[in-house]
């Protein structure tokens, strides 16, 4: 084994040792009062029931999957695809349970210290836990496939019961990714359903119905919606970006493989090793940049402006990760032949690499103008408020809109010039620069959802009025930072499937053949516009699902609501109830949209070939990228233009006015956008991408109507 895989391996080690450092840091933290323990334990105990029930469906789809695979596919792949599906599940546990100690913990801190500096680095080291196990264990697992098995573009194998030829290096790296992808999808879904439906319910009941405070701990629906902040929010968050981060390291590997099979006996072998070890290396980086940049943020002192301690951890991480990839590319391409798509040299990778770490950057700092309080397009919608639900609804829907087009624009750059300048490889390698220094954003997105439950807390729990200053100014943050989170991983999610077309067509092409998928066929065509369409229709079952589940709720929460002594505060609500509804919904409504990632692109291949299904890839990629930036932006802007008129800022305008109640409406819209759709597209074109790449060789040899 080469010195390089000892650094990555102790790298790796180091931040896991740090994640299991803060959790027993959290852990020995004082809980507060009495109440706050009491309710911050049923939050604990629901989150943990819904994740153990939703893990017994998940883990029978995956025993199902990983035998067929190991059956029929190749003899090894279903090992590699449950060593995906564990890394995912452990992260998005871990990431979960650390935050609902730390939730309770931070209100707690802020009851004590009355600072908001000291405040901050509770829920910050809780989100760490979630980010750097995301990124760490994610890496964990490649790499020890890498070691025991290595990569060879030429080796050839089939499973035990059907002898399908395929590569089984090629397998083994994707079913591993297709592991991760299958338990982000079903927490997604799941989770989105659980979380929103609780809010939607929740502020109907509070803010609409019967004109109580938010997150007032009469409202049954209250403790289901912190739960499902801590189901989706966190854990949901983390198997996604996970997933991502794990797709651009496989895409690039394949990559490299496809490159240096196409070019035969003219190219050296260190040239496929570099191509191979360059991605676990830069991630490495990445990863340290991580730790240190979080480590700095934990030790530093921190003042009362959040948002820029927090920008301080992110520009540290984002630059260290840069340094380190810079001497990784001298280091790896400097002393070997180098393909002809390498058009600057060495330092080819590397720039494409900087191309998606400032794309990642800059989408969030975008995703931040749109969306925070302190900029004009959100404060404009409250403002709009006074003027009714109409104005607020068509005044969101146009700043998502405008939001579209720089993100993605540059998206579009990104690719481009890292195209020109490395070729395909570049363009995966642009993906997992963005997604290199993942610990940090997801730790940042993290912070969001901890922070919000420590309000949610301090509200419920009766806390004094200072504490609720600290809580709000918080949660405020927290909307921003999850909206830039947001951003984030739909930006990511547009280089990752980019990279993973480029590996699918690349899988299925002849040996020597430049891989090539030709627009302007009618097969490919028909792919695409079905993959637009595919993108409509599963947003629509998602929405439905919300908000069928929302009313269920909201109805059976007005009856506990009715319970003599429920609404004089002198009778507790039975939120055992409405915990168990808000599962049952979620996980009885997740199973057919999840499994439609699976099923169409195999059903598509099977059926008419490798090109439709590369065109269902494309067309499927173009819609679903602008969707789910205004879908994610416009709701971001929603939802901090109601907390904008709570907090007082548009005067005559504050709570329980019409205005404020027409920017709930516009708040309940975009619930369901930014929390269950927006979040879920991304999986879905990367689960289809990821399928794509795993039975392409397979599809290209059967195909009913060639």
């Amino acid at each position: 084994m080469e010195w390089y895989w000892y650094v990555v391996l102790c790298v790796i080690v180091l931040a896991i040792c740090y994640v299991i450092f803060n959790y027993m840091r959290i852990k020995k933290m004082k809980e507060g009062t009495e109440e706050m323990a009491d309710l911050a334990g049923i939050i604990r105990s629901g989150a943990n029931q819904f994740i153990k029930t939703e893990y017994k469906t998940i883990a029978i789809v995956i025993v199902i999957l990983a035998a067929v695979f190991t059956l029929f596919i190749e003899k090894l792949s279903g090992i590699t695809f449950i060593l995906g599906a564990v890394v995912s599940s452990g992260a998005c546990i871990l990431g979960m349970k650390s935050a609902t100690y730390a939730n309770v913990r931070t209100a707690n801190r802020a009851r004590e210290s009355k600072s908001i500096g000291e405040t901050v680095k509770v829920a910050l080291a809780g989100g760490s836990i979630s980010g750097l196990s995301v990124q760490a264990l994610g890496m964990l697992g490649l790499v020890i496939i890498l070691l025991i098995w290595g990569v060879d573009h030429e080796a050839d194998g089939g499973g035990f019961l059907l002898g399908l030829r395929c590569n089984p290096t090629t397998m083994r790296i994707t079913t591993y990714s297709l592991g991760c992808s299958i338990v982000a999808m079903f927490n997604r879904v799941a989770g989105g359903n659980y979380t929103k439906a609780a809010d939607i319910s929740s502020d109907i009941l509070a803010k609409i119905r019967h004109d109580l405070p938010e997150d007032d701990s009469r409202v049954p629906n209250t403790i289901a919606d912190f739960i499902g902040d801590n189901v989706n929010d966190i854990a949901g968050n983390c198997s996604d970006l996970l997933e991502s981060f794990v797709a651009t390291m496989a895409a690039s590997i394949l990559i490299g493989a496809t490159l240096y099979a196409g070019k035969g006996a003219a190219v050296a072998a260190e040239t496929f090793t570099a191509t191979t070890i360059f991605p676990i290396i830069l991630a490495g980086g990445g990863l340290l940049g991580c730790l240190i940049g979080l480590v700095f943020a934990n030790v530093k002192k921190m003042g009362d402006n959040p948002s820029k301690e927090l920008n301080i951890a992110t520009w540290l991480s984002a630059g260290l990760t840069l340094v380190i990839g810079f001497f990784a590319s001298m280091f790896v391409f400097k002393n070997v032949p180098l393909y002809e798509e390498f058009r600057i040299g060495w330092i080819s990778p590397w720039v494409s690499a900087v191309l998606g770490i400032a794309s990642g950057v800059a989408i969030g700092s975008i995703t931040e103008y749109y969306t925070s309080t302190d900029f004009k397009p959100t404060r404009t919608l409250a403002e709009m408020a006074t003027e009714g639900e109409a104005f607020v609804v068509t005044k969101g829907d146009a700043i998502g809109s405008k939001s579209v087009l720089l993100p993605v624009l540059l998206i579009a750059v990104s690719l481009f010039v890292s195209g020109k300048v490395c070729g395909t490889y570049g363009i995966a390698i642009s993906a997992l620069g963005m997604l290199a220094f993942v610990g940090t954003t997801v730790s940042i997105d993290a912070f969001g959802p901890i922070a919000d439950n420590a309000g949610g807390l301090a509200e419920s729990c009766h806390l004094p009025a200072d504490v609720r200053v600290i809580t709000d100014k918080l949660d405020a943050v927290g909307n921003t930072t999850a909206a830039i989170g947001k951003g984030f991983a739909i930006g990511s999610a547009a280089f990752a499937t980019v990279s993973l077309i480029v590996a699918y067509v690349g899988n299925y092409t002849a040996v020597g053949a430049e891989p090539i998928l030709n627009i302007a066929s009618y097969v490919v065509v028909a792919g695409g516009i079905l993959g637009g369409a595919l993108v409509e229709f599963f947003s629509a079952i998602l929405t439905d699902n919300t908000i069928d589940s929302a009313k269920l709720m909201a109805d059976e929460g007005d009856k506990l609501l009715s319970i003599p002594g429920v609404l004089e505060g002198t009778v507790r609500p039975d939120y055992n109830k409405m915990i168990d509804t808000a599962a049952k919904e979620a996980l009885r409504k997740m199973l057919f949209p999840s499994i439609l990632a699976l099923v169409i692109p195999l059903v598509g291949g099977f059926l008419f070939g490798v090109e439709f299904v590369g065109g269902l890839l494309v067309g499927a990629t173009i819609v679903a990228i602008p969707r789910a930036i205004f879908m994610g932006n416009s709701g971001g802007a929603f939802d901090n233009a109601k907390k904008y008129i709570e907090s007082g800022a548009i005067k005559g305008h504050g709570k329980g006015t019409a205005a404020h109640k027409a920017a709930v409406t516009g708040d309940t819209i975009g619930d369901t956008r930014k929390d269950v759709v927006g979040v879920a597209l991304d999986i879905f074109i990367k689960s289809m991408s990821t399928v794509a790449n795993t039975l392409g060789g397979v599809m290209a040899r059967f195909t009913l109507f060639r």
